[in-house]
């Protein structure tokens, strides 16, 4: 069990904003990137077992998220500024390089990282999101209504202030365990005329891996921060694919572990699974390995031994060459 006096808390100046950050331990950097809708909490299995195997986690609240700013501009989500954050957080500890581990929107900033700067990066572990190339003649929320309609959740967020309403209709906590706890294996698409929130069922028994205790935690910080933020990440997707565009075909060429849960949502539906498995993926990421483990999309905290110990092996192994 963790102690929260264990995990030291501080705020950083980074490009431009101030960023927490959670952190313990000391030895090799490691950064621990958290998804939507989390914040640093999402890594209190990873940080303390990482520290305690000599290394330095740190895990910060994303811009937008926890007690970390959050401006106001959805035009500042864009990848480019989570990237500048992370930079800006590695000059500050003094660290040429870090490993780096991602979960969800944290393992997306994870991709770009190492894409726009491998000098800085010594190992990627992705969870749950493979790196997706640029697609060179359709915007990607384009692609993705074309592919899941209007009721899938991205398309739904895109519109500033219509998911922040639909979620205000149920207390935190509930939107915490509907989001956290999804088990739907399939795309999470809403029937017609329905929001996605509305669509995602809150499970009356809770899973072995989280408590009440934990899930209020996140409600809290939810409470005082809001959704606008981390949901500006879905509204700059646009904004993303036109800049990203001097990438177009590049690789990631950093040592990378992509590890995901084989019920994560949309995993099988969505053709993920063919993706990584196939010879696409490795085109694009020539230095990786693929783990699929029994699990859902919130892997890091469903199965944390796990997870830790597949994170811990990776770290030795670049160690070591």
């Amino acid at each position: 069990m963790m102690h929260m006096y264990e995990v030291n808390h501080q705020r950083i100046k980074t490009n431009g904003i101030w960023m927490h950050v959670a952190e313990q331990g000391t030895g090799p950097l490691v950064l621990l990137l958290h998804g939507f809708p989390e914040f640093w909490y999402s890594w209190r299995h990873q940080i303390t077992f990482l520290a305690s195997h000599g290394y330095h986690a740190v895990a910060p609240d994303l811009r937008g998220y926890g007690d970390t700013d959050a401006p106001l501009s959805l035009s500042s989500y864009t990848l480019f500024h989570i990237v500048g954050d992370l930079i800006g957080l590695l000059d500050h500890f003094g660290e040429e390089q870090a490993f780096v581990v991602g979960h969800d929107w944290g393992a997306v900033a994870g991709w770009y990282l190492s894409l726009f700067r491998p000098d800085r990066v010594k190992g990627l572990v992705s969870l749950g999101v493979p790196y997706s190339p640029r697609s060179p003649n359709s915007k990607l929320v384009e692609v993705i209504r074309q592919t899941h309609g209007d009721g899938y959740y991205v398309c739904q967020f895109q519109k500033p202030g219509r998911a922040e309403m639909a979620f205000a209709r149920y207390d935190y906590l509930t939107v915490m365990k509907k989001f956290l706890l999804i088990n739907k294996t399939d795309s999470l698409i809403a029937p017609p005329d329905m929001e996605i929130i509305d669509y995602l069922e809150t499970p009356s028994v809770l899973p072995p891996w989280i408590t009440e205790e934990e899930l209020q935690e996140y409600a809290d910080k939810f409470l005082e921060s809001g959704f606008t933020g981390p949901l500006n990440y879905f509204r700059a997707m646009e904004l993303n694919w036109e800049l990203l565009a001097p990438w177009q075909g590049s690789k990631v060429t950093v040592p990378v572990k992509f590890i995901t849960g084989d019920k994560d949502y949309g995993f099988e539906s969505e053709g993920a699974k063919e993706y990584v498995e196939g010879g696409v993926f490795k085109k694009f990421v020539p230095n990786s390995e693929v783990i699929i483990l029994d699990g859902h999309h919130f892997i890091h905290q469903e199965k944390a031994q796990q997870v830790s110990d597949e994170i811990l092996s990776f770290l030795h192994k670049l160690s070591a060459a």
